[in-house]
């Protein structure tokens, strides 16, 4: 190979070898990484289409509901869920079938409503009765009972008695149905009560020989 200078006179010139060019072998590590990320991404994209596809109005609970206390309208909100597997809240059109029910453990505000807590059972059990006490405000155990509150009424002694009919101290177990607040300022306890026992305590609140005792909270 020649190579031709300004003045016309011929000059050797050397020639470059070739250069080779190495190729890359692909790591099979690697390649297996990419298909994983790949399949990764397409699983996340069908979970967020899933995701979107269930989206619905749901119920929730918009202010705080006691144990065995009735739901109201006013209780629940609509609220847009977005997926929610496994839940399993309430729909927003099956309100007015909730409305109504008990609930059958506290329900908080803020939480979604489910079918598992709530209740169309009464408060009363097999062989209970319902009584109402009323009661001066520092004869009830809490600033407030709640219903499913579990409380022991206690005889007092009765100051006109002489000798063993003087003494106190019968216990009857009852559970609070419901509380109300006269005018009167007194409060009255709806409770249920074992048949056998309604006698005995209603003779013991017509002397006001009655303490109530909360032993356990709903």
């Amino acid at each position: 190979m020649s190579l031709v200078t300004r003045n016309g006179t011929p000059m050797d010139a050397p020639v470059a070898p070739p250069k080779v060019v190495r190729q890359r072998r692909a790591r099979p590590g690697l390649l297996g990484l990419a298909v994983l990320l790949i399949a990764l991404g397409g699983l996340g994209a069908a979970f967020a289409v899933t995701s979107v596809r269930a989206t619905g109005s749901y119920l929730a609970v918009a202010r705080p509901v006691e144990v065995g206390r009735q739901l109201s309208a006013a209780d629940l909100v609509a609220v847009q869920v977005s997926g929610g597997q496994g839940l399993a809240p309430v729909p927003a059109r099956r309100l007015d079938e909730v409305v109504g029910l008990r609930a059958a453990v506290s329900l908080t505000p803020g939480t979604l409503l489910t079918r598992a807590q709530l209740t169309d059972d009464p408060l009363l059990g097999p062989g209970q009765q319902q009584i109402a006490l009323g009661l001066e405000p520092s004869q009830v155990p809490a600033r407030r009972l709640h219903p499913g509150d579990k409380v022991l009424l206690v005889s007092t002694p009765d100051a006109n008695a002489e000798g063993p009919a003087r003494s106190g101290g019968t216990r009857f177990e009852a559970t609070v149905i419901d509380t109300a607040t006269p005018e009167n300022d007194d409060v009255v306890v709806y409770l249920a009560l074992a048949v056998r026992d309604v006698p005995a305590v209603v003779v013991l609140a017509a002397d006001d020989r009655i303490a109530l005792v909360l032993t356990e909270a709903a």
